[in-house]
């Protein structure tokens, strides 16, 4: 946000009835606007030296004595001629009548801030909000890496909750709300308690809803635990913490209410980058599973093979009086550029991506750096190596070292050699985001790329996913499973592996461990039914089917999209692996052609992305082939080997309710 003392110091346009200060900008000439926005953000643009020393030490947006010392002197330089300027300029203003925008353009042209209303653009009911959720940074374990030693010990950067609502202005009551927060996943309790309290503000936020309100988490793996609302997580916080819930609800109620109340009417425009250097895919022995000629179509160019998707895409928010709103994308990488020994709260990347965006266009701007399909995505560009010692690059099936086991296998950010706990690979990583959004940003925010089609629909329902038969394609019929994780699931990822002697790609029986063997049994003992269902995952933990004390896992999940215009968002409660994602996606673009969802013009092609993790955490989404290998992510998928296909099957169904004339919901489920 831009400095209070050098907003008060720059002048803003106005007459000599209205007062300098008080007016507006939007009331300004464009030559105004431009020249006190080029002052402030070369004033406050994130210097590069500043790198990720985010914070001071009160948990405050600062930087070093000596740095605002200077920053201090640069401002007065800069900002004193421009004082006089405007000054001058007034007086001539007022000499010669040019008092208020209808003065301006007798005189040169209604070239001002004006409002940009032109035929063929769709307007939409827009409103951005963003709203602190940090909670407590001490004493508690961290959410991601399931590390009992990784207990917070302070504060680097603050968490936010962002808001982003889309809504129909010749039919207000249809809209959605995404929110992105800071934090691990989205969550049923975190979501039912954001529902909760917008109902409590009053009829006028009796709009928000089950079915238009999805929670999603950047994947930050640095942030405080204890809130989520199964047995599972809860076991490494050592259960539920109020304060660390109440932050998150409080926070994302606060967010909502904010982006509520600056509701109006704006454009959406839409683009496609690339950002590269950001990620790799840290399962590649799993993706080269899939099908070669699937495979193909992906593989670009050596630095854009396909084994991870290095597309970022945008939505920007745009007022009708030209007052820029926001900018919400979607990006996969992981939230572990902050190690499992990392104790201060961060938002990790991507809270990074968006801290840099935000301060570079000041003022109540929100920028919004959601996850895609990010299941095999790490942000460990380097790869995965043994740190013990022997410089060597782990196994490529196994992610093993020479001693057979994954402890010492580690991947490395661009900057793996700075004992920070990964922070200036973190801020790498971010900054990536961040300048390919930016770039994005500045190419589309005054171009045509608007979004096409009045629609603005959304719906949500609720699956059981523990017997869930559905027909293949083909026309076979299959079922899921009740949720179950494998051996690999213990043996974690490059980006923080599992203890013991728990590998990925790891089959279990009959040479697995038989000490976990005994705890998984006394837990409960898989029956027959469920390992032929899981098969070809050896079940080390049958979660689905514990109720003792409470449920473990989620059997239950949250079916969910939403579209505005030919935009369509895939609501994932769990993270989709890379290919997942695309199968997942272009089921969706072919059914909404083949539905004509739409409609005239047939030119305007369905853009379509997967934002997530959401509302309930379910862990993996992985394809079938994928799931054979059982490396991590295979190992995590709960429910199964149909598990993407199960939730490709209720996307497309529930899909009618998004048609343009679509009045109704899915029933609740």
């Amino acid at each position: 946000m831009m400095d209070s003392k050098l907003d008060g110091l720059l002048p803003r346009w106005g007459s000599r009835r209205q007062g300098w200060v008080s007016i507006k900008d939007e009331q300004a000439p464009l030559w105004w606007v431009q020249t006190r926005e080029l002052v402030i953000k070369e004033l406050f643009a994130m210097d590069e030296h500043e790198k990720y020393g985010l914070l001071d030490d009160a948990g405050r947006e600062g930087e070093p004595v000596k740095r605002r010392t200077r920053r201090g002197r640069l401002a007065a330089w800069v900002a004193v001629p421009f004082v006089i300027i405007a000054v001058i300029y007034g007086a001539w203003a007022l000499s010669i009548g040019l008092q208020g925008d209808s003065g301006w353009a007798q005189r040169f042209g209604d070239n001002a801030h004006k409002e940009i209303r032109e035929e063929g653009k769709q307007e939409y009911l827009l409103g951005v909000g963003r709203a602190d959720i940090t909670g407590p940074v001490v004493e508690l374990n961290f959410m991601g890496y399931a590390n009992t030693a990784q207990i917070g010990t302070g504060l680097r950067q603050r968490l936010y909750c962002r808001a982003f609502i889309v809504g129909d202005v010749n039919k207000p009551e249809d809209r959605f709300v995404y929110l992105i927060t800071d934090i691990a996943m989205g969550d049923t309790a975190i979501r039912y308690g954001i529902l909760e309290g917008l109902a409590a503000l009053g009829p006028e936020y009796a709009m928000y809803s089950q079915q238009n309100i999805a929670v999603t988490g950047t994947h930050s793996h640095s942030g405080p635990g204890a809130w989520l609302n199964y047995l599972l997580p809860q076991i490494t916080s050592k259960g539920f913490d109020k304060q660390s819930y109440r932050a998150i609800v409080d926070g994302g109620i606060l967010a909502v209410k904010r982006a509520h109340e600056s509701l109006g009417p704006g454009y959406l425009r839409t683009g496609q980058t690339k950002v590269f250097g950001a990620n790799i895919n840290r399962s590649l022995f799993a993706y080269l599973a899939n099908p070669t000629e699937e495979r193909a179509k992906y593989n670009a160019s050596s630095e854009d093979d396909g084994s991870v998707e290095k597309d970022l895409t945008m939505l920007t928010f745009q007022s009708t009086a030209g007052k820029d709103l926001g900018v919400l994308t979607w990006f996969p990488v992981h939230g572990t550029s902050m190690l499992g020994n990392n104790t201060l709260v961060t938002g990790d990347n991507k809270g990074v991506a968006a801290y840099l965006f935000e301060k570079s266009m000041g003022g109540d701007f929100v920028a919004g750096f959601s996850q895609a399909n990010v299941g095999d995505t790490s942000p460990n560009v380097l790869g995965a190596w043994c740190e013990d010692g022997s410089n060597q690059q782990c196994s490529f099936e196994k992610s093993v070292c020479s001693d057979g086991k994954s402890e010492q296998c580690h991947g490395r950010g661009p900057f793996f050699r700075e004992k920070d706990n990964g922070a200036k690979s973190c801020y790498e990583i971010g900054r990536l985001q961040y300048q390919a959004a930016y770039d994005l940003y500045s190419k589309i925010k005054n171009g045509d790329s608007y979004v096409v089609g009045s629609s603005v629909k959304s719906y949500h329902t609720f699956n059981d996913m523990s017997h869930f038969k559905f027909p293949l394609a083909n026309g076979t019929e299959v079922e899921t499973c009740p949720a179950a994780l494998g051996y690999s699931f213990a043996a974690g990822t490059t980006d923080w592996p599992g203890l013991f002697d728990f590998t990925q790609n790891d089959p279990g029986e009959p040479d697995a461990n038989p000490v976990w063997k005994l705890v998984s049994g006394l837990l409960k003992a898989p029956s027959e039914a469920q390992k032929k269902c899981q098969y070809p995952k050896p079940v080390l933990l049958d979660v689905g089917e514990i109720t003792v004390p409470y449920l473990w896992t989620p059997n239950v999940v949250d079916v969910q999209s939403f579209r505005v215009g030919q935009f369509f968002i895939i609501v994932s409660p769990g993270e989709a692996t890379t290919m997942a994602g695309r199968r997942w996606k272009a089921a969706v673009h072919d059914a909404a052609i083949s539905m004509s969802l739409t409609g005239s013009p047939s030119s305007v092609d369905p853009i379509v992305v997967i934002g997530g993790p959401a509302n309930t955490y379910t862990h993996y989404i992985t394809t079938i082939e994928e799931y054979g290998i059982q490396r991590y992510e295979g190992a995590s998928t709960l429910y199964g080997q149909h598990t993407l296909n199960a939730y490709i099957n209720l996307t497309l169904t529930n899909l009618p309710y998004l048609a343009p004339d679509a009045s109704d919901q899915p029933a609740p489920g």
